[in-house]
């Protein structure tokens, strides 16, 4: 007396309620259709749904148990299943043999589990269109950095969406009731947003990097140079003989992380003005021919 129903889920037919519950979700999500495009993946789900509607249930389970696949005819589920076309007939052939109500089709809810979990939202004969759609936008370099408002026209609706400070490239923003309509019901307008480059910075992560001049008095004497950052003006202490490249740190001037909001840093990059030599006074320019120190 075999006990096909069994070896649909790919359980010992001593298995626990909470195996069969196991290996319910483990089946259904590989062949889920909205999952699996394979030709045969619908039948198959629609077989784990009407197996497990019978293992779950302690009555039904009991009576299969007590025949076997006798009560199938003497075939496994799988011939039984494939020899009844469309799922009506299946259903109530299925309703006679165990029993009352219970089966809402191999396509629906199967023994109170539904989705599993929320993550397909269950599978449908008949399902509704998708109703969300995607944009892509561009905003300024700034605007990823400090947050703010940006002005969109999608569909020929002109309204402000808020952007996040820190939101990094490629990310995607949910806008809700802003999709197409069906019976009632709006979708969600998904928009990915690209920023702009920056001719002043450079970002990674959640970091800035950027160079700034620096005259050479300042370079060998040492000094304060005053610097510009997204959040406000910083006076920078320049020490002697600070060398070309040579790199500053500036702690929490970079990006808000979006999730915690823990700013990263401003890395500065020297560059040294050289003056013109036309520029300079000739006693300067004589005195520097020699004492210069070179070749």
């Amino acid at each position: 007396m075999s006990g096909s129903l069994y070896e649909t889920l790919g359980i010992k037919e001593n298995a626990s309620a909470e195996e069969i519950k196991k290996a319910y979700r483990r089946l259904a999500r590989k062949y889920h259709p909205d999952i699996n495009k394979s030709p045969d993946a619908e039948e198959k789900f629609k077989e784990i749904n009407a197996a497990y509607e019978i293992l779950s249930n302690k009555e039904k389970r009991k009576q299969y148990d007590m025949h076997g696949d006798d009560i199938f005819g003497g075939q496994n589920f799988h011939d039984f299943a494939s020899s009844h076309g469309n799922n009506a007939d299946l259903d109530e052939i299925l309703r006679n043999i165990f029993g009352g109500g219970g089966f809402e089709g191999f396509g629906g809810r199967a023994g109170g589990f539904e989705g599993f979990g929320g993550g397909f939202g269950g599978y449908q004969q008949k399902r509704e269109p998708n109703l969300d759609v995607n944009a892509k936008i561009t905003i300024p370099f700034d605007v990823a950095v400090l947050g703010g408002s940006h002005a969109i026209n999608y569909n020929g609706e002109s309204f402000n969406i808020k952007i996040p400070a820190g939101i990094k490239n490629g990310e995607k923003l949910r806008i809700r009731n802003k999709g197409k309509s069906y019976n009632g019901k709006k979708g969600n307008l998904y928009i990915i947003v690209e920023i702009a480059p920056s001719n002043e910075y450079t970002r990674v992560g959640n970091d800035l990097f950027k160079n700034f001049d620096i005259p050479l008095k300042t370079a060998l004497f040492g000094g304060k140079i005053k610097v510009k950052t997204h959040y406000k003006d910083v006076t920078l202490k320049i020490g002697k003989n600070t060398k070309q490249n040579q790199k500053f740190r500036l702690k929490g001037y970079g990006v808000s992380d979006i999730k915690s909001g823990v700013k990263g840093d401003l890395y500065l990059k020297a560059n040294i003005i050289l003056p013109k030599i036309e520029t300079l006074d000739e006693e300067l320019v004589k005195i520097m021919k020699e004492k210069l120190p070179g070749e």
